[in-house]
């Protein structure tokens, strides 16, 4: 299940054992879902929710960090 809250973890984190967050839009689930995509970024692990996923394939796959999103 997956749910969106007012602003994104600036990290994408964990905020509960098991709950991962959006690093974009703050969309939480519980576990990293299978449709998630998954960047290290300056050694940081960011999450991104299926919709932020889609709506930047272009920068994903050209390896833009998410700055320049």
């Amino acid at each position: 299940m997956t749910t969106r809250p007012d602003g994104p973890d600036e990290e994408g984190s964990a905020t509960e054992p098991g709950t991962v967050l959006c690093a974009r839009c703050g969309a939480a689930a519980d576990g990293p879902p299978a449709s998630w995509t998954l960047s290290v970024e300056a050694g940081v692990r960011r999450h991104y929710c299926e919709v932020c996923s889609r709506e930047n394939l272009r920068a994903i796959e050209g390896r833009l960090d998410a700055e320049w999103w």
